[in-house]
């Protein structure tokens, strides 16, 4: 079940994408807290998109893949308690910010380069004048080091 501050967040915002965001970062959160575990970033960004979609956040299919009409019938409380217990006995590395790294450069890559671009280009213009100068200083660093 989300939690109440997390419905508020996800109705300020405007595009689905941007209110199912909430409901990922609030699993993220649940899983450095310890609440429960995952075993990849892939899952417990899953896990916040199930519950955006439970919530009535409309989102689309993803790519390649055909919409499927979800049912709304509750799993049975057996199989609820089993899942439960396998996530509290996974791990919270899946939450840290390497692994969200990771995932997110991996994900980019598979939606190709012009659109890997296009996320730079947008980084740098929302970034302002300071963010752009302390990156700098920071690949800066960066090239000194290698």
């Amino acid at each position: 079940m989300p939690e109440a501050h997390t419905k508020r967040r996800a109705a300020r915002k405007k595009s689905p994408g941007s209110k199912a965001g909430a409901y990922v970062r609030e699993e993220i959160q649940h899983v450095r807290e310890g609440k429960h575990g995952a075993r990849s970033a892939k899952q417990a960004i899953a896990i916040g998109l199930s519950k955006a979609r439970r919530a009535g956040v409309k989102l689309p299919s993803p790519p390649g893949k055909k919409a499927t009409k979800a049912s709304h019938t509750r799993p049975s409380a057996k199989r609820s308690r089993a899942t439960s217990r396998a996530l509290k006995r996974a791990g919270s590395e899946a939450a840290s910010p390497r692994a969200l790294s990771a995932h997110a450069r991996q994900s980019a890559r598979t939606r190709g380069h012009a659109n890997l671009t296009r996320a730079a280009k947008k980084a740098s213009r929302t970034k302002g004048a300071a963010g752009r100068s302390a990156a700098a200083r920071k690949a800066a660093r960066t090239r000194a080091a290698a």
